[in-house]
């Protein structure tokens, strides 16, 4: 081996040897000092080593009673906040609790105002004016004409089928309150001669089911005719926009909840009633029409939805029994007049009706109003004929002229009436079964302007005499009930 190979420590064998003697010797050297440093007693490495283990041990017992505190503090935390889910528990149990306790008094208190509600309404017919027509019997139709007072008596009525076939015609009267009060119908029944034995009235969809209506119809021994509008009962006839009620809404089931408890309620009076449900939808002026004379839609609703909407009412009364007491009447506005053209036609009429499976009645809406077209003649025939045509052509169902009414505008109106009752004598329409008349005064818009028409029968003596002697005629078949 060539001496190339060894370090420099050792570039032979001899040098090898003398250097592993000295770090022998080193190491013996460096091993006594070691020795001689800790087993001194006054060393300061001794000393530095002792402060070093005295400042140590403190901090080591500070840090165990640390961790002694903190284990504690775990343990409470965690029984505090099983305390706290427990408590929360409780709490929640209670609100619970509380929660049903409160809807329980809450229907127990709409309850007692229902309760208040129909006992004032029985106080109020009690103290009613004793001139009214209650106590005409409901059967038969014919009375004394006084009012029966006895809050015990119980309400009968004719059966359904005996309503739908009258064997004479009814006569009906619209009147401020009636049928809630009797004073203005009374009174224009005495000046009359005769008083009706059908009453028809106006509600909305915001409104309950009112029952005293159909009660204090048939204690005074008449068929309530209800007009019931998809809109709120104090909406104006100046607007046909009504978003929340539209067709679309209502064939969604919006308010389905409300069509259940409303026939429901129907029901539970066990009476029979005519409703008149969105009438006069071939015009342009309420929020249940579908086109405007533009052929644009009316509130949202698409051409198809009032037969829909029909149909959805009709078969939420009929889940619910409703249907057993309930009269549908489907009454359009008379056509003569309409604005604009397309809406007269007999295809566009058609396509508003439900079917003969979801109407019982036909209705039809028709007044002697201003402003006068050219060719009127001021007529039975003039107003409704025309009309009256296109409902036979779309069903045999019995007519009923649901809302009729004369203006006395330049003088027309005796002239009118008394070719009106000369229509109900003639034999083509024998299968109109009677007429409402709105006896009221009413300003509203036509045509752009404001105007006051006076619908009243007794609005002027003329025209109260032409009613007077029309409805007495022996071919116009009503049911004449004397009025005291």
């Amino acid at each position: 081996m060539s001496s190339s190979t060894f370090s420099w420590w050792a570039r032979n064998r001899s040098h090898a040897r003398i250097t592993a003697a000295s770090l022998t010797v080193l190491a013996l050297v460096l091993g006594g000092l070691t020795y001689f440093v800790w087993t001194t007693p006054d060393t300061g490495v001794r000393q530095a080593r002792d402060t070093a283990i005295a400042a140590v041990n403190p901090i080591a017992a500070q840090n165990e009673a640390l961790q002694t505190r903190l284990s504690s503090a775990k343990k409470t935390i965690t029984v505090q906040q099983l305390k706290l889910r427990r408590a929360a528990a409780a709490a929640a149990v209670a609100a619970a609790a509380h929660a049903k306790q409160l809807a329980t008094a809450q229907q127990q208190v709409t309850a007692a105002q229902q309760q208040a509600a129909q006992l004032k309404a029985q106080l109020s017919e009690a103290n009613a004016d004793s001139g009214g027509t209650g106590g005409v019997s409901p059967r038969s139709g014919t009375g004394s004409g006084k009012r029966n007072t006895t809050a015990s008596a119980p309400i009968t009525a004719p059966s359904r089928a005996e309503l739908l076939a009258p064997a004479k015609r009814y006569f009906g009267m619209y009147t401020e309150q009636a049928p809630f009060n009797w004073a203005t119908l009374d009174a224009t029944s005495k000046k009359i001669g005769v008083q009706p034995n059908l009453v028809g009235y106006f509600t909305g969809w915001d409104e309950n089911f009112r029952t005293s209506a159909v009660t204090r119809a048939w204690q005074a021994g008449r068929l309530p005719l209800m007009t019931w509008e998809s809109r709120p009962i104090a909406a104006g006839n100046d607007s046909n926009v009504a978003p929340d009620y539209s067709l679309p809404k209502i064939i969604g089931g919006s308010f389905d909840a409300y069509l259940h408890q409303y026939a429901k309620d129907i029901v539970s009076t066990g009476l029979p009633l005519a409703i008149r449900l969105d009438h006069e939808m071939n015009g342009t002026w309420y929020p249940w029409s579908e086109r405007n004379g533009s052929n644009r839609s009316i509130n949202g609703n698409n051409v198809g939805d009032y037969v829909k909407m029909w149909r959805h009412v009709h078969d939420i009364f009929q889940a619910e029994g409703a249907n057993d007491l309930v009269i549908w009447v489907w009454a359009p506005n008379i056509t003569n007049n309409m604005q604009p053209a397309s809406h007269t036609t007999q295809e566009f009429l058609a396509g508003y009706y439900p079917g003969d499976d979801y109407v019982d009645w036909v209705g039809l809406s028709g007044y002697l109003r201003p402003p006068w077209r050219a060719g009127n003649n001021f007529t039975f025939d003039y107003t409704y004929t025309s009309t009256l045509n296109q409902l036979r052509a779309l069903t045999s169902k019995r007519i009923l002229l649901a809302e009729v009414g004369a203006s006395e505008t330049d003088g027309h109106k005796p002239g009118w009436v008394k070719t009106f009752f000369e229509g109900f004598a003639n034999p083509a329409n024998a299968d109109i079964i009677g007429f409402s008349w709105f006896s009221l005064a009413i300003t509203s818009y036509v045509g752009g302007e404001r105007s006051t028409n006076d619908w009243r029968i007794d609005s002027r003596s003329d025209s109260l005499k032409a009613f007077s002697t029309g409805i007495s005629r022996p071919e116009g078949n009503f049911t004449l009930i004397p009025a005291d």
